[in-house]
């Protein structure tokens, strides 16, 4: 009768040592397979925001909301939204951001980073102070006048959805906090300073100075090599780290301005954890 041969302990660690050789080949793609699997569901989410932008627009004459008048400029457009999609919905929190930052004490930290939600501000009649993962750009509100809501010139402010070169125009976007308005100045006559606190990027991923620093709340490594935006002409695609400074963020930005290829940055200017994504 045929006796059956064990394996021997040569043998096993040779299928083992082929196996754990497989999985260090196999979990860097499917590393890369999940969070791109991510990116595509937040790009879905975006173009489901776009919908409810294009709603609101329609129903208020093409205007997008008029800061200030429901009770929080910087949180309006949550605020503005509410009675369109059910508020605390999953539709707020990009698929790669889902949980709020903890600073190890009793109560996490109002701002998100680039895997971490934030929470809204008060106001409004409900005051409901959601979580999410996304925000506006703080230039689209609607406004009259040549005075300035929050330190930003009503005039630069895109006012409504009818105007051109839309597909550069960045809407909603993967944040850190509520909103931002990035701008090199805030007044006509000002000079453009690389160094305004508005404009400049990050030293780190997630880099969190204040409210005041616009940039850094888009500037976030969420999804390989930037974020994803949702534009004017309701498009949405990839964004690029350094790309950022290169969209037309309100009417009188400039998108060839210092941080840009064609203002004349230099590969060294970046913040060393910057220095390796695409330049534009």
């Amino acid at each position: 009768m045929r006796k059956h041969r064990a394996f021997t302990l040569i043998e096993l660690l040779v299928v083992i040592s082929i196996i754990a050789l497989l999985m260090a080949i196999l979990m860097p793609a499917l590393s890369r397979a999940r969070k791109q699997a991510r990116s595509a569901g937040c790009q879905a989410l975006l173009k489901q925001w776009g919908i409810i932008w294009t709603m609101y627009c329609d129903d208020n004459d093409g205007r997008f909301p008029e800061a200030g008048d429901l009770g929080w400029q910087r949180g309006t457009w949550v605020i503005a939204f509410r009675p369109l999609y059910r508020t605390k919905s999953e539709i707020l929190f990009c698929p790669s951001s889902v949980k709020r930052r903890s600073t190890g004490g009793a109560t996490p930290v109002e701002y998100g980073d680039s895997t971490h939600t934030y929470v809204m501000g008060s106001g409004g009649i409900f005051d409901a102070r959601e979580e999410a993962s996304y925000g506006a750009n703080n230039w689209l509100y609607y406004g009259t006048g040549s005075g300035a809501i929050q330190g930003r010139p009503i005039p630069w402010n895109w006012k409504t959805k009818d105007v051109g070169q839309a597909a550069r125009i960045p809407v909603f976007a993967d944040t850190m906090w509520r909103g931002g308005g990035p701008c090199y100045r805030t007044s006509e006559t000002g000079a453009l300073s690389r160094s305004f606190n508005r404009i400049v990027p990050p030293q780190f991923d997630g880099q969190w100075l204040g409210a005041g620093y616009e940039m850094m709340h888009f500037a976030i490594n969420r999804h390989q090599t930037g974020i994803n935006t949702l534009f004017m002409d309701w498009s949405v695609r990839a964004t690029g780290l350094k790309e950022l400074w290169t969209l037309k963020w309100h009417r009188d930005y400039p998108t060839n301005g210092p941080w840009t290829k064609a203002g004349g940055v230099q590969p060294t200017d970046w913040p060393e954890w910057m220095r390796g994504f695409r330049d534009y």
